[in-house]
């Protein structure tokens, strides 16, 4: 297939400024990780060469599947090229070393010392290239007594708290509904990769990023350790609740739910006014901002008399006019409908390699009032084998 065959309809979106421009990438991951780290490397101007295995990433078999091709490797992989190498095949692995020598940074997200066992560990090519910015993404880390364990989005929520606060508070254990261990660990990824090639920049040479995925979902829940540091008690699950704010959570209205947060005492006077509530102003449970946090399902309760009366575009309508912090609880077609997502471009056109048009959530964020434009979309399986056999090796693509 040709490159115009593959490349995505122009944008209208004005192109921002690339600051990675001119950096080069190899990505040995698969799945969401990595990928996803390699991808938000790849939205700021970096050439991304991902190195697959002969059956490439697994995640070119997830569904939706759009005539023959995964709209969720699609996602995760848009401006990228596709390198197939058998790595257990010396002659490969060798031209995957060449090739890794003549990039910037190394993304992988395998088992800890699977790239070693390879002849792809940062200590083996930091010698031949000392400059190298060297990224393992992995369940546990590098080191220490769990680093050898495999790990998923799943497994790794349940094992940093998160299932323990997700969920109704008599309900069984809930995961986040989107993989936010997958994603903050591919954020954690690129942040440390983009301040490393910093370094490089002033001459103070390559690093080796250790980014445990355990760790990461961790470190999000600031509020939640914090919580148990301060007070030696366990976070407990409140559904849409808020364990220090209140009114801070979903609320009923007569045909629906939508979302209401008060999170200070302004905002709370300015909601006892929508509703036409003064008699809450004199109740001692709500006086402060903590008293309604320690209250909240009574409060919660009588607000809901009140709610309950209208639909939940009357409420929308009245805490807009109020300025109240709301919003209704879409679904992922009425969020993508909204018309900031339109004012801001972020849903982008996109041709996948079999040449179906489709659309894909761009980068949200823009430099200089100038968003990042989708510069490519996903690649076919093997793509650019044969252009890095050219570069790095005199060998046919391997079998």
């Amino acid at each position: 297939m040709t490159e115009e065959a593959t490349a995505p309809r122009p944008s209208k979106r004005p192109v921002a400024h690339q600051p990675l421009a001119g950096i080069r990438v190899a990505e040995f991951c698969s799945t969401a990780a990595g990928p996803f780290c390699a991808m938000l490397l790849a939205d700021m101007g970096a050439e991304v060469l991902k190195i697959e295995p002969p059956e490439g990433d697994g995640l070119r078999q997830w569904p939706p599947i759009s005539q023959g091709f995964s709209e969720n490797f699609a996602s995760l992989n848009r401006g990228k090229q596709s390198v197939v190498l058998n790595l257990k095949d010396p002659e490969s692995a060798a031209l995957a070393r060449r090739l890794v020598l003549d990039c910037d940074v190394l993304v992988e997200n395998n088992r800890p010392g699977v790239m070693q066992r390879l002849g792809l560990g940062f200590e083996q090519l930091r010698e031949d290239h000392p400059d190298l910015v060297y990224c393992s993404i992995s369940a546990f880390g590098q080191v220490g007594p769990r680093a050898s364990e495999a790990g998923f989005d799943l497994t790794i929520q349940a094992a940093a708290g998160v299932m323990s606060v997700t969920g109704e508070t008599d309900g069984a254990p809930v995961k986040c509904g989107v993989p936010i261990a997958d994603f903050t660990s591919g954020l954690y990824g690129a942040y440390a990769i983009a301040a490393a090639l910093s370094v490089v920049r002033a001459g103070g040479g390559g690093a080796h990023i250790d980014v445990p995925m355990f760790g990461c979902t961790l470190a999000v829940a600031a509020l939640q350790t914090s919580e148990y540091f301060g007070t030696g008690r366990h976070p407990q699950r409140l559904g849409s609740a808020h364990p220090r704010n209140a009114p801070y959570r979903a609320f009923e209205a007569a045909d629906g739910y939508f979302a209401l947060a008060a999170g200070n005492q302004q905002l709370w006077l300015k909601v006892v006014a929508a509703v036409d509530m003064p008699e809450l102003l004199d109740d001692t449970r709500f006086r402060s901002t903590t008293d309604r946090a320690a209250n909240q399902e009574a409060l919660k309760a009588l607000l809901e008399t009140r709610l309950r009366q209208q639909p939940v575009a009357h409420w929308l309508e009245v805490f807009r006019v109020a300025g109240v912090p709301h919003s209704p609880i879409n679904n992922y077609e009425q969020a993508l409908e909204d018309p900031q997502v339109q004012a801001m471009d972020w849903v982008q056109p996109l041709t996948l390699p079999n040449g179906v048009q489709t659309q894909t959530f761009g980068s949200p964020l823009r430099i200089n009032g100038q968003g990042a434009a989708v510069r490519s979309g996903p690649p076919a399986l093997g793509e650019h084998t044969q252009e890095a056999v050219r570069r790095y090796g005199t060998q046919t693509q391997p079998a």
